[in-house]
């Protein structure tokens, strides 16, 4: 496969796995609207549906194939004909489609959730990724559960499905098991162990059980994954999945790992307001990247800091994200000088003297008030006549 050796494949499951979260669902034409906001990020693939699950799910990876035309568009489907047939109809108007199937990799799922042998799983995954090839080029098998499964029989899975025509192995944490250094070691391992794993690329899918799912998907990346499923807002099943969001300014603030996407990160901020409205799914605002606080800052410390040089507090500008300025936020914890600022921006230039005065009264207000507003201030400074415009 040739393929710039530090291109990083950003894969969207926002409309597939995001859509898993009980109260999420969306119709056809939310799903449009989503997919053509992920088409101008720059993702370079939408995982669009589970086909066979629902008539639903089924037309709106058709409709999504015809809406878009430079993401690669992805179904997913278990390990069994029945599933790959209703993808291949989906697909049918897909400028690129991808098929993405798979199976359990870990003793757990193997024994009780397919009541099953390793061997016979092998024998299924390899007959599944055959069944699709023979209808759709790109494939990508998932061997799920990977987080837990014994790495040497991972490293036979993933040899026999490449040998079967996989052209992406995706190495799912599916419960969000893996502490950071595991799961680079598992890709590291299958990196130097798979004899045929030049001709795939290694895809990381990680779960936030344990708030772990952005530090193990640069964890994977880091030893050799060139392909990162995530969602907007990191939302998805339980605690959510990777978020594609922090991935990216991840690989953007440290240069030093060498890596990219292709993605147009100021488009973030308007598309995660667009998920979380659609969805119905609040945005955290401690949220890194896009939460409503995440440019916020109201310590007087960090304001001082940050009025001097921004870089003292901020490592990414929030026109990086596509969000409105950084903002310094007026409470109770706030110094004279972002009281300053905030007075300066409204048109009050004070003395040393009068702003020592203000700020007295000002902190008055602010112990009885969560934050103040620029109607506090004017309110404030017109009972103190020390304006001068």
């Amino acid at each position: 496969m040739l393929h710039d050796p530090n291109r990083v494949y950003v894969f969207d499951t926002t409309l597939r796995d995001g859509e898993q979260v009980p109260g999420c669902q969306l119709t056809t034409p939310e799903k449009i609207e989503i997919a053509k906001e992920l088409e101008a990020l720059g993702v370079d693939i939408i995982e669009a549906g589970f086909p066979i699950s629902s008539p639903g799910d089924f037309q709106s990876v058709v409709e999504l194939s015809k809406a878009v035309s430079e993401p690669i568009i992805c179904a997913l489907t278990r390990a069994n004909k029945g599933d790959i047939d209703s993808a291949v109809a989906a697909l049918q108007y897909a400028k690129r489609p991808r098929i993405h199937t798979g199976i359990g990799s870990s003793d757990m799922h193997i024994k009780h959730k397919f009541n099953s042998t390793r061997e016979e799983i092998l024998e299924r995954a390899v007959e599944a990724v055959k069944y699709a090839k023979k209808s759709v080029e790109d494939i990508e098998f998932y061997a799920e559960d990977a987080g837990r499964a014994d790495v040497q029989f991972l490293a036979q899975m993933v040899e026999a499905v490449i040998a079967a025509g996989a052209t992406v192995v995706n190495i799912p944490d599916t419960n969000g098991y893996c502490l950071p250094d595991q799961y680079g070691a598992k890709i590291k391992f299958l990196k130097e162990n798979v004899k045929n794993i030049d001709q795939a690329i290694i895809s990381v899918h990680c779960h936030n059980d344990l708030g772990l799912a952005t530090a193990n998907s640069i964890a994977g990346l880091q030893n050799g994954a060139r392909q990162i499923e995530g969602t907007i807002n990191g939302i998805g099943e339980r605690a959510g999945n990777t978020s594609i969001e922090e991935v990216v300014m991840i690989l953007k603030t440290h240069q030093v790992l060498g890596l990219h996407t292709n993605i147009n990160a100021r488009n973030f901020y308007e598309l995660s307001r667009m998920v979380s409205s659609q969805m119905r799914m609040p945005v955290q605002p401690n949220k890194a990247i896009v939460g409503s606080n995440a440019f916020a800052h109201s310590s007087g410390i960090h304001q001082d800091g940050f009025l001097k040089n921004r870089e003292n507090y901020e490592i990414i500008r929030p026109e990086d994200v596509g969000f409105p300025d950084a903002s310094i936020v007026l409470t109770a914890r706030s110094g004279r000088h972002a009281l300053k600022f905030h007075l300066e921006r409204l048109g009050f230039n004070l003395s040393k003297e009068e702003l020592a005065e203000v700020y007295h009264r000002f902190l008055t207000v602010a112990d009885s008030k969560l934050d103040i507003d620029d109607n506090d201030l004017l309110t404030m400074m017109g009972k103190s006549q020390l304006a001068s415009s």
